[in-house]
């Protein structure tokens, strides 16, 4: 943006001229809340392709699997045998005691257990359903914050395209004033140098833009140079409600996962006490002695768990000092979930309040200062730092107005994601390298543009997503 307060004097001298050229103004209508179009088909193209999408769906799949498995019996056993009196030959048909053996064995778990098993498996398809919707969650966020970049870019470029059209006529006019000797070769200079700085400052932002649209590119499976036209600005996107604490909590799919593993786990406890109970198998068999007359058996076994004490003794202690620390995990996971949309939200109206203050006053309020001090400075009432100053103030509300409707965005989406983590910033980098790179010629406007009014780092530590 310095390059613009660089040129004040040449663009005081050519107000006539510039007069013609139009200012985007932001719009003061509240945004539409239909989708826009583009981002609905990156949303759509990123989960039908992203690989990470297709794997949380197949592990999904894969646990319902274990559900009817769960509940089935143990496999049966067949036995073959014989049985044979002496080594001098076969004896079956001649000797009663000799003779072929088949038994069928089917074991039978105490009642209760194979429903246990089953809930087990459906407590755990919970916790598979919960890490898919945090890839869905994260997967939308992260389409959501490439694409606000996106326009962020672009909209910074349009800036840049406004600048060029100033610098343009600018260097003509300077050139005009110095050819007839009422100019300086000063600003002619100047005027050159800061038109090429500006190509300095487009390149860096094509190069921004190109590894945003990588990364979208990247999030919906496509060719990282893939052109991704847009026609919105960035202050057209729609503008959700603030969600309650809540609705953030039931859209929590680590809360939802923690909860889901505190109900595994008291169904593995309840299984855990049952264990202590025996289990059953019934042999039936049949035991054909040739011409003799067949002989049949049937058996019941009973498993004896004597080895409680030490063993499912142990597993039901087990179970029950895991449940303490998973209910414990519910509750980290809920107040910090909490802390973050507290956060969010007082963000979230902080840069509500800010950006309907450059809408409905400070953009308006720069512009006519602006324009006033070009006229008095034209007139020769005021001096030329007045109209300097005017500019500065103009353009680092420009550029501040821009930063807060990115942050805002950002804290909308990160709302929605209801992520535990510190919230991530939508920025245009490259543009404010590039100013910076102009200069020090107002450090005020630098300071205003580098950072938007309510723009501040989450605190609090980080969890691992599960």
């Amino acid at each position: 943006m310095r390059t613009l307060l660089r040129l004040a004097p040449a663009l005081v001298l050519a107000a006539p001229a510039l007069a013609q050229v139009p200012i985007h103004h932001p719009s003061t209508s509240t945004p539409t809340a239909e989708a826009d179009p583009v981002l609905a088909g990156l949303l759509a193209e990123a989960f039908g392709k992203h690989p990470d999408v297709q794997r949380a769906e197949a592990t999904v799949r894969m646990d319902q699997e274990r559900i009817p498995q769960a509940g089935v019996l143990p496999d049966p056993t067949l036995s073959l045998g014989l049985q044979n009196d002496g080594f001098n030959g076969l004896q079956i048909g001649k000797m009663e005691t000799s003779f072929y053996s088949v038994a069928f064995t089917q074991p039978f778990p105490w009642p209760g257990k194979r429903g246990l098993r089953k809930e087990v498996a459906a407590a755990g398809v919970g916790v598979s359903e919960a890490t898919r919707s945090r890839v869905q969650m994260s997967l939308e966020a992260d389409v959501r914050r490439g694409y606000a970049a996106l326009l962020l870019v672009r909209g910074q470029k349009e800036l840049l395209v406004q600048q060029s059209v100033f610098l343009e006529q600018a260097e003509r006019l300077a050139l005009t004033r110095y050819e007839v000797g009422q100019g300086s070769q000063g600003d002619l200079l100047r005027a050159q140098l800061e038109l090429t700085r500006l190509k300095q400052a487009t390149w860096a932002l094509e190069a921004e833009e190109r590894a945003t649209l990588a990364g979208l590119n990247r999030l919906r499976q496509h060719d990282p140079a893939d052109p991704i036209p847009t026609t919105a600005a960035l202050a057209d996107l729609p503008e959700p409600a603030p969600l309650t604490p809540e609705q953030v909590e039931a859209r929590s799919p680590e809360l939802a996962g923690a909860r889901a593993s505190v109900r595994q786990t008291e169904k593995l406890l309840e299984l855990a006490k049952l264990d202590r109970r025996p289990d059953f198998a019934v042999t039936a068999g049949i035991m054909p002695r040739g011409s003799l007359d067949p002989m049949w058996q049937v058996g019941v076994s009973i498993s004896l768990p004597i080895y409680g004490r030490h063993k499912q003794q142990r597993a039901v202690a087990e179970h029950e000092h895991h449940r303490l620390g998973q209910g414990a995990e519910v509750e980290s996971v809920r107040t910090l979930l909490r802390q973050r949309t507290e956060e969010r939200a007082i963000q979230i109206e902080t840069l509500r309040r800010t950006r309907d203050l450059y809408r409905e006053g400070l953009l308006v309020q720069s512009e006519a200062t602006f324009k006033a001090a070009l006229a008095q400075y034209e007139a020769g009432r005021a001096p030329f730092l007045g109209a300097l100053e005017a500019l500065n103030g103009w353009v680092g509300d420009q550029g501040a107005y821009l930063q807060t409707l990115a942050q805002l965005q950002a804290q909308h989406i990160a709302l929605g994601e209801a992520a535990l983590g510190a919230t991530p910033s939508i920025t245009g980098g490259a543009l404010a390298s590039a100013s910076l790179s102009a200069g020090a010629a107002a450090p005020t406007a630098s300071k205003a543009s580098a950072k938007a009014p309510g723009q501040a780092q989450d605190s609090g530590p980080a969890m691992s997503k599960m």
